[in-house]
């Protein structure tokens, strides 16, 4: 089984560098980058799997980066970092095609599952649109 592909995207060093650790740990390809702007030139120049994105940050905001992705790279499965005083924007990027949101402060075993989730939900879509190309050809 491939290796899932990860970008992270928050504005939070410190918090973005440790969770980065500890999901490459877990047997991830993982890529950091720590505002909006990163984010859309990584996505440009890379194919990801599951991308974990904070909302709040300077600059392009979130909800910007995740309009972005999903107009350029629809397959790609998101989860919204949030905190309690964005709640709604959680809901917001779920109506936007985000995967889901998770609250901060992050437990990682939760975070861990919702990667897992997602990627196993991009997965599921990939082997669709293989057999779906398949049959068409066939």
């Amino acid at each position: 089984m491939k290796r899932a592909k990860l970008l992270l995207v928050d504005d939070e060093v410190a918090f973005a560098n440790n969770i980065a650790k500890l999901i490459s740990k877990r047997g991830y390809d993982i890529i950091t980058v720590y505002n909006g702007e990163s984010a859309v030139q990584a996505v440009d120049e890379t194919d990801f799997d599951v991308i974990v994105l904070d909302l709040k940050m300077p600059g392009l905001d979130g909800l910007a980066v995740l309009k972005q992705i999903k107009r350029k790279k629809p397959g790609v499965e998101v989860i919204i970092l949030t905190d309690h005083d964005s709640f709604e924007s959680g809901i917001d990027g779920m109506q936007l095609g985000a995967f889901d949101f998770i609250m901060k402060p992050v437990r990682f075993d939760d975070l861990q599952e919702k990667i897992r989730q997602a990627y196993q939900r991009k997965m599921v879509q990939e082997e669709k649109t293989r057999s779906n190309t398949f049959r068409h050809r066939g």
